[in-house]
């Protein structure tokens, strides 16, 4: 990524769900299926170029390999993505970490700095979670 390219607050969501696959180290197809699902049925992506989300993985691949990366996603996340979409961010970063029926460890600590990162109160939070664990129920 150059210094002079923005990120559009599209690229910072789905930056952030593919954080939230990579945070285990375990790309799962379940969780990759989940993003490129959200981005093609949400009205916030309706003019998306769904072919940044290659784009975005490839800048997310490159931050997790910098021993600071977390903290120049979150830079980059918190210059590009005006605030009223921070609950949307989270909500589809829990929606990919319950997309295969297995947040771990990193998943979960990864989802608790989004949320002190873009401030999200801890009530709404707590909403958003067991919305995204219903919808991602199974038998």
């Amino acid at each position: 990524m150059t210094s002079q390219e923005v990120l559009s607050p599209q690229d910072c969501l789905v930056a952030l769900m593919i954080s939230v696959s990579f945070s285990d180290a375990n790309v799962r197809t379940a969780e990759l299926l989940a993003i490129q699902q959200l981005v093609n049925h949400l009205p916030i992506f309706a003019n998306y170029d769904v072919d940044r989300i290659q784009k975005m993985a490839g800048i997310t691949a490159d931050l997790f390999a910098e021993e600071d990366g977390l903290d120049a996603l979150f830079g980059l996340v918190r210059e590009s993505l005006p605030p009223v979409l921070n609950e949307t961010a989270y909500a589809l970063a829990c929606d990919v970490a319950a997309a295969d029926a297995h947040a771990g460890q990193p998943e979960l600590r990864l989802l608790e700095e989004i949320r002190y990162e873009l401030d999200i109160d801890r009530l709404h939070a707590a909403a958003i979670e067991r919305g995204a664990r219903a919808r991602h129920m199974t038998l």
